[in-house]
């Protein structure tokens, strides 16, 4: 609570769209007060990177506390949302842990929901066992350790079918998340053949499964082409028009166009594929009666408002937007959602001096994708580039939006390092997901 009378404003979510939200408000004649359950902010465009051993955690996040040093009207507050009293205008809360202190609400003149999305498993979460995401850090952090621990358990297996199991990568769902995963692993299991004596990492293989009928669905068919194409030269196999009917710890089962099905002994899985609201749309939806798309996203008004709540606004992935025409779904982009944050707060800042408040319209700038080194496609503004230039235009895009002038250049220095030696420095094996290798 503040002893002030200024305009409460709270921001549910330090992602993208929250933060922008937070940094535009901070600048502004009221509170801030910023709830999240993870201390920093996470640049989850490069958390493939984190979970291949090409940058270390503290390169792709940033402490919020940091971020706001020196903004006295602005709070950050460790804790997580639990849902909303919109008639007393709370937002309810609980601890993130059982030994760190949070207060049960905290209250809001008004508030902006930026909950984010998570990975959807098609009714089968017992998969995630399996199966661990990109969303979080966690997630990359249990990705790395499986599939460095594969390389290793590689190494000391000697019959040849457990070896290749081991050898064996999934990558579920290629959009660019998929893609740039699968890429990183290739050109790891190539690089990484000196280091080992037996494992022969070189014959690795790279699966790569979509139920779609191309990869990168979202750019233009002649990128897809050819972002097709670099796949298959660093040895990674698309299976297009396969789905996923089964994982289990030692294989992926999936269905192909015919209604034939496979199974792929392998012991290292990555998810990708397809997306679900964060649960604080359901909780919206339930408190304000807004309606819900088929995948879990709160139908927000044009302005991002939720009916009869102009206080109240929701953005980012957990969102759709109501037109005239029927529903708009915007593609789960940090733009979208660093756009949509900014004009969060731009409402806020008209409904304090009486206006109203502006529909939201998204400006896609455009596309970007890398595969491998010096291969990436980019679609801007309708030009399609490919190759070396597009994989630039990656590097400098992906640079200017990282968090602190110290990550960009800690991030610069160790891609310039990696490009020119083929190395990674962050290849090591923690706790999280590591499997024990079989031993006869």
């Amino acid at each position: 609570m503040h002893a002030d009378t200024r305009h409460r404003v709270v921001v549910v979510g330090g992602g993208f769209g929250g933060l922008q939200a937070a940094l535009k408000l901070a600048k502004r004649p009221v509170e801030v007060t910023l709830v999240d359950r993870r201390n920093f902010h996470l640049f989850q465009p490069l958390a493939y990177q984190v979970a291949t051993g090409a940058l270390s955690p503290s390169e792709i996040c940033y402490p919020l506390r940091t971020i706001f040093r020196g903004r006295e009207n602005v709070d950050v507050l460790l804790a997580e949302a639990t849902g909303f009293d919109l008639a007393e205008r709370r937002v309810r809360l609980r601890a993130v842990a059982e030994d760190i202190p949070a207060p049960q609400y905290v209250e809001y003149d008004s508030l902006i929901v930026a909950g984010g999305s998570r990975y959807s498993y098609f009714g089968h979460d017992d998969w995630h066992a399996f199966a661990p995401e990109l969303k979080s850090l966690e997630g990359a952090l249990d990705i790395r350790s499986r599939i460095l621990t594969a390389f290793e358990a590689a190494e000391l297996e000697h019959d040849p079918e457990r070896r290749r199991a081991w050898l064996t990568f999934v990558v579920v769902g290629a959009g660019p998340t998929g893609v740039e995963m699968a890429g990183q692993i290739a050109e790891i299991a190539r690089d990484s053949g000196p280091e080992f004596r037996h494992a022969e990492t070189r014959s690795a293989q790279v699966l790569l499964i979509e139920a779609a009928e191309r990869v990168l669905t979202g750019f233009p068919p002649s990128l897809s082409a050819r972002a097709a194409r670099a796949l298959g030269k660093l040895g990674v196999t698309p299976l297009l028009g396969h789905s996923v009917t089964g994982v289990e710890q030692d294989a992926v089962t999936t269905t192909s166009p015919d209604g034939s099905t496979a199974r792929h002994p392998a012991r290292t899985v990555v998810w990708a594929a397809g997306v679900t609201s964060s649960s604080l749309a359901r909780e919206l939806a339930g408190a304000t009666g807004a309606e819900l798309d088929r995948a879990g996203r709160l139908i927000v008004e044009e302005d991002l408002s939720l009916p009869g709540q102009p206080e109240v606004q929701a953005l980012g992935d957990m969102v759709a937007i109501r037109r005239e025409h029927g529903v708009e779904t915007l593609p789960g982009l940090a733009p979208v959602a660093m756009q949509q944050g900014r004009h969060a707060a731009a409402n806020v800042r008209a409904r304090l001096h009486g206006r109203a408040a502006r529909p939201f319209h998204y400006s896609d700038k455009g596309n970007l994708a890398t595969i491998g080194r010096a291969k990436a496609v980019a679609d801007i503004k309708g030009i399609h580039l490919s190759g070396g230039l597009a994989w630039v235009t990656w590097l400098a895009v992906h640079l200017w939006y990282l968090i602190g002038f110290q990550n960009r250049l800690l991030v610069l220095t160790r891609w310039a390092f990696s490009f020119v030696t083929h190395g990674r420095g962050a290849r090591l094996i923690g706790a999280a997901g590591a499997q024990a290798p079989e031993r006869d």
